[in-house]
């Protein structure tokens, strides 16, 4: 049975750089490869050639009283998408089962939300409980608000991680949100924190920020100690609620990247939501800074498949991370192009004519 308590659960390690070396970077002040190469050497250092990968489970959906302008489930989204109540414990332990044989390190249980009753909490703790226990697999939970009672509770049960990003900065979190404040997320965090839950808080970029906006938000991060920070790129759902969503060029979210990483080097670092479509072709450099990804979706949005994100990481000379140590082949061959039966196609030129 793997030893959950290897895992980091705060950040400890000093940034490598200050505010105005991030915001060169953002800029592009600063030239690409050499802020790569300073990311690149931070990400080895901390964490070898490993990458993590985590699967999602959406237990809860829509129904929300909040109004996060950049979410399907807020509560005057018009995206059509299938309002449920909170899965069985039965439900979630065979999805947990199942991620946990796909190879996935963590599991991250996620609903739609304000916060979790004391009658859903106690819920929560049970099913933490049991995967922890039967299962010997990390859990990351997203539910929403907690005070310092419901913290304690969920830490007794064994969870791993909380995950509650920030999301932006706090001058610009009126921007995307009403129903609730900067601080409130962050008195959520700390509750975490003094309870000794890991921390996993991340942002998205592409609401609209300021370059110094994704500066402030990372600082807030590292000021936090927090251990596990997801990179969201903003996907912009049918009814979200996002004025002047800016254009993200690959580049720039690679930039993204490296800029969290040096600010916090020793955080697990995630390319997250939007991966696929905003680094495109720079994913698999981007894995020379981040150590994290997600296969399967992103709650509300499909995603690369496992065998897809397992191609992803060995490709570009990393080793994925199971759950157990537990390895995964792909399938033999793969659908690799040049297979001998491929060729009487692959020599078929267009006509000239």
């Amino acid at each position: 049975m793997t030893d959950l308590r290897t895992d980091k659960k705060f950040s400890t390690e000093a940034s490598l750089i200050d505010r105005p070396q991030a915001l060169a970077i953002l800029t592009g002040e600063t030239p690409l490869y050499a802020a790569l190469a300073d990311a690149a050497r931070a990400r080895e250092q901390y964490f070898g050639r490993k990458v993590r990968i985590h699967i999602l489970d959406n237990i809860k959906n829509g129904n929300c009283a909040e109004d996060c302008g950049y979410c399907a489930q807020r509560k005057d989204a018009k995206a059509e998408i299938g309002d449920y109540p909170l899965q069985s414990e039965e439900e979630i332990f065979a999805e947990a089962t199942l991620a946990k044989a796909n190879g996935a390190y963590r599991f991250c249980m996620v609903t739609a939300g304000t916060g979790p009753s004391a009658n859903t909490t106690a819920k929560l703790a049970k099913t933490i409980s049991r995967i922890t226990g039967e299962l010997g697999m990390r859990v990351c939970l997203s539910a929403g608000f907690v005070d310092a009672a419901k913290a304690e509770q969920l830490a007794a049960a064994g969870l791993d991680r909380y995950n509650h990003n920030v999301n932006t900065s706090e001058s610009h979190y009126g921007e995307i949100c009403s129903t609730h404040t900067f601080k409130d997320r962050i008195d959520t965090i700390s509750a975490l924190s003094a309870a000794g839950v890991g921390l996993c808080s991340g942002v998205i970029a592409g609401l609209g920020e300021t370059a110094a906006d994704l500066v402030d938000a990372a600082f807030a991060l590292k000021s936090l100690k927090v251990i596990s920070i997801p990179v969201n790129f903003f996907i912009p759902v049918p009814g979200h609620a996002i004025k002047n969503a800016p254009t993200l060029s690959p580049e720039y979210c690679l930039r993204i990247l490296i800029a969290f990483r040096l600010i916090n080097p020793d955080s697990e670092i995630r390319m997250a939501a939007g991966r696929e479509g905003h680094l495109r072709g720079l994913q698999s450099t981007a894995l020379m800074v981040a150590n994290s990804l997600f296969a399967s979706g992103y709650l509300n949005v499909k995603g690369s498949n496992m065998h897809e994100t397992i191609a992803l990481i060995r490709d570009a000379g990393h080793e994925p991370e199971f759950a157990d140590g537990l390895e995964i082949s792909l399938p033999a061959e793969g659908t690799a192009l040049y297979k001998p039966e491929n060729f009487p196609e692959l020599l078929k030129y267009p006509s000239r004519s």
